[in-house]
């Protein structure tokens, strides 16, 4: 059998199975069945790695019709097991034909397991199999030697959804109206556009910082994280060390000029250091990221949660938008940063619990999965390799080091939360918060999804192959966890999904409000503005849950993918305007938008050009910015000599402690 798949990591091919042809003696078959397989990779720079096994056959499969089927699947109907070859002359017609057995590969966990029969009887063999919609179709073949059938199969394998059930909706109903109640709550303090954006400033450090770490980490990330780990290795793992890294350079070199300019969004500072275009070309980028994300961060839980629960995917979409709105309207920035801190429990909590009921499902000794685990390479952490294709240690290190440095310090939905706080000192215990928690949950995250990969190849029977990779944990909380732990997990779902959202829709508010109203015209008043921030933020609500909500009807992701690209072309320039603007001296407006340009083109042209890894996207960018930049800023004029407290130079004076 032959067949194209996904190996966890990458497409490769599969050959497994066939004859051996052999010299025998006269009236005989001269062939040797097979039951060994391999994979092989043509991306592979050393030839003699190209090749490698896989897990055997039960049983010879020769001539099989073979089919992938979903993310990891390989199906294999029926097959010549080579059995009656020394009756092969004299069954002739009275051959009971072809074995009916279907076979199904998984290639994540390298294993094998019977999935049932060919109907009517029959096996067949010299043929296709060809996946049509949600099926397989096989055409003709021989159902015994010399033999060719007109039957045409049409094989349905829609795996079954398993109910939610009344008391697990009821644990996540009781977790939304908790969110609600919360909304409610906080309503009252929100008197100013100063308490709806910033909280008053009467945020604890630790509660930003856990606000913080619950905005990074999207559902995506609740649900990608682990199935990334269990269809490859650790090696992203390293990616949570460079958070750690970054977080002395944020708090010393940019932390200061948020707090002490006295400024609602990042991109304020734009304008003081350059100019208005400036300016609003960040906020205009940040809130265009925000919607796509928001969407994105909707829709694909949603679907998750309908193949593997049967929770409705509109119903769950508008839930999640709806609820979000709801409490972030009533209280601002307030009731997003505490219900962070819940949602935050509920994850880790929730992917704890998952952890352990992995562990204890496996009954077997640590030691023991620790060398399973290890002896597959699924602890695999470090590459060390010059290759900048690939996933070396230096790649995932500086790639993610230089992307966290550009979201710490441009990403608006982060950078409110060092505002909210009451001093400068609380913001740096936030952030330290933060980078704190992120390497200790990548543990959790991690170790989860290596568990997962050492539970499913123990029981690969109960895989589901037209299950999306990234649906490994939520199939496996309605699987194994007990009527109501299960619910607590799938509202940690939901709670990773929400902190994304509620934290979207106050920032877009917080840069439409201040960025693109005030500029123009700054005489409306208080309650006025106050007002406006609000429906700004069911606007972007709005528009988040309906762009989700299009997603699943029409299939237009690659409209948001063209969002996300042309968005991404101008991240890494916008993490380079602020370094030119904090660490030089003669940046201007007009070479730092000649710097953004460029860093664009490059961008585009390394997108698609090069075989570049994706986490050195943003490095680029930011290099090509900040070097054209201050290159057209000395040739450029500009008139904008003002940069007192504006450049680490002349750093307004502690203004708190």
């Amino acid at each position: 059998g032959l067949a194209a798949q996904n190996s966890g990591e990458k497409i490769e091919i599969y050959l497994f199975s066939g004859a051996e042809i052999i010299e025998v003696e006269e009236g005989q078959v001269p062939r040797r069945c097979l039951t060994d397989g391999y994979r092989y990779n043509p991306r592979e720079k050393n030839p003699q790695s190209r090749w490698q096994p896989i897990a055997d056959l039960d049983a010879p499969v020769v001539a099989a019709p073979v089919s992938a089927l979903g993310p990891s699947h390989i199906l294999v109907f029926s097959g010549t097991d080579c059995t009656l070859d020394d009756q092969f002359w004299t069954l002739k017609d009275d051959n009971p034909g072809i074995p009916t057995a279907i076979r199904s590969y998984h290639t994540i966990t390298n294993t094998w397991i019977n999935i049932g029969d060919m109907p009517g009887g029959k096996g067949v063999v010299t043929s296709k199999a060809l996946p049509w919609q949600d099926e397989v179709v096989i055409i003709s073949g021989e159902d015994r030697p010399a033999h060719r059938t007109p039957k045409v199969w049409q094989v349905n394998l829609e795996s079954n959804i398993s109910a939610f059930g009344l008391i697990n909706y009821g644990i996540v109903g009781i977790y939304f109206l908790l969110l609600i109640l919360m909304g409610f709550y906080l309503s009252g303090r929100e008197k100013t556009t100063h308490d709806f954006f910033l909280a008053g400033n009467r945020i604890p450090w630790w509660a930003a910082g856990l606000s913080i770490f619950g905005t990074q980490l999207s559902a995506l990330t609740f649900m990608a994280l682990p199935a990334k780990v269990y269809s490859t290795d650790w090696t992203y793992y390293l990616g949570a060390i460079g958070i750690v890294l970054i977080t002395p350079l944020v708090i010393y070199y940019f932390l200061p000029f948020f707090r002490r300019l006295n400024i609602t969004t990042a991109y304020e500072y734009l304008e003081l250091r350059f100019n208005l275009v400036i300016r609003l070309i960040g906020s205009f980028n940040f809130v265009l990221l925000q919607i796509g994300r928001m969407a994105i961060v909707l829709y694909l839980p949603a679907v998750a949660l309908s193949l593997v629960t049967g929770i409705d995917m509109y119903l769950s979409i508008l839930t999640m938008g709806v609820l979000s709105t709801l409490y972030t309207v009533l209280g601002g920035i307030e009731a997003v940063i505490w219900t962070d801190v819940i949602q935050v429990a509920v994850l880790l909590g929730g992917a704890l619990l998952s952890l352990a009921i992995v562990l204890w499902q496996l009954d077997a000794d640590t030691a023991d999965l620790v060398g399973s685990a290890w002896d597959q390479r699924k602890l695999h952490i470090v590459n060390w390799s010059s290759d900048y294709t690939t996933t070396a240690v230096w790649v995932v290190l500086v790639g993610n080091m230089v992307t966290s440095l550009v979201s710490y310090t441009t990403d608006q939905s982060v950078i409110q939360r060092y505002l909210t706080t009451s001093s400068e000192k609380q913001a740096a215990k936030a952030l330290w918060t933060n980078a704190l928690i992120t390497p200790i949950s990548g543990l959790i995250f991690y170790g989860l999804g290596t568990s997962l990969f050492l539970f499913y190849q123990s029981h690969p029977q109960l895989l589901k192959p037209d299950l999306q990779t990234d649906a490994i944990l939520p199939l496996f909380v309605v699987q194994q966890l007990p009527i109501g732990i299960s619910g607590l997990v799938i509202a940690a779902l939901f709670a990773a999904a929400m902190s994304t959202l509620d934290s979207g829709m106050n920032s877009i508010s917080a840069t439409v409000t201040t960025d693109f109203r005030r500029w123009s015209n700054d005489a409306y008043g208080e309650r006025i503005n106050l007002k406006l921030a609000k429906w700004i933020t069911v606007a972007a609500g709005a528009i988040a849950t309906v762009s989700a909500i299009l997603l699943a009807t029409f299939s237009i992701q690659s409209v948001w993918d063209m969002i996300f690209i042309l968005s991404g072309l101008v991240t890494g320039g916008l993490g380079g305007i602020f370094i030119l603007g904090i660490f030089t001296r003669k940046a201007n407006g007009p070479g730092v938008l000649v710097g953004l340009i460029c860093s664009a083109l490059v961008m585009y042209l390394v997108q698609q050009f090069t075989q570049i890894h994706f986490f050195l996207y943003t490095a680029i960018g930011l290099i090509v910015c900040v070097v054209v930049g201050y290159t057209a800023s000395l040739i450029l004029p500009s008139s904008n000599d003002q940069l007192q407290g504006l450049t680490i130079y002349s750093k307004l004076d502690k203004l708190e402690e």
